[in-house]
């Protein structure tokens, strides 16, 4: 996908009214990204295609419960792949989950010149607490499948969708992860990056 592919797909299926707000975002990201280490160097000229389309995929394949007001979660936010992304393309409430102060000040300045339906809390994922499960629960490039469910399971119940987008060894987590928790697995292939997968989990317990 080029980053001229990537921007015409968001354009198709979510407008050019959406289009115009992501591309002010990824303005604020790159200019960020002189200041902090938000994204790899390596990927600031694929841009649209390694980190904006990648994580609207995820809002394709996001879809949990009403009722509506029952939050996305989004852990380790960094620099909002996805929770920006998910809260410029969906209705639903995003939490975006970040201890880094610099990424929260970040995130937070995104969410005021962007008029999200967002917040951003600076902590880790085990240390917050929240009462009623989320919807959706999000994290790119993370932690394995089995920490994942491991350090955020009190988040979620089984109507919970867990999306979590991973690389090659998708397959080894999946294995890691079934010897812990039941749960109904499935895998995506990336629309990004054909070598990856996102995997969705619905029905996630504790054996």
């Amino acid at each position: 996908m080029t980053e001229d592919d990537a921007q015409a797909w968001i354009a198709e299926l979510w407008g050019d009214d959406r289009l115009r707000q992501l591309r002010r975002y990824v303005e604020l990201l790159l200019a960020e990204s002189e200041r902090q280490n938000l994204i790899a160097r390596s990927t600031v000229d694929s841009v649209w295609a390694r980190h904006i389309a990648d994580s609207a995929q995820l809002v394709l394949l996001a879809e949990a419960r009403d009722p509506i007001d029952a939050a996305w979660l989004d852990i380790g936010s960094g620099a909002g792949l996805p929770g920006v992304v998910a809260a410029l393309l969906q209705k639903r409430r995003v939490i975006m989950i970040e201890p880094r102060r610099g990424r929260v000040a970040f995130l937070e300045l995104c969410i005021a010149a962007l008029g999200l339906n967002a917040s951003v809390v600076q902590t880790t994922v085990e240390r917050f607490a929240r009462f009623e499960p989320a919807a959706i629960i999000s994290a790119r490039a993370v932690a394995s499948i089995d920490t994942l469910f491991a350090n955020a399971y009190h988040l979620a119940d089984r109507d919970t969708v867990w999306v979590m987008p991973k690389g090659r060894s998708y397959g080894d987590e999946l294995k890691d992860a079934r010897l812990r928790w039941h749960g109904v697995f499935h895998v995506e292939q990336s629309l990004t990056a054909p070598e990856s997968g996102v995997v969705i989990a619905t029905g996630v317990t504790r054996k």
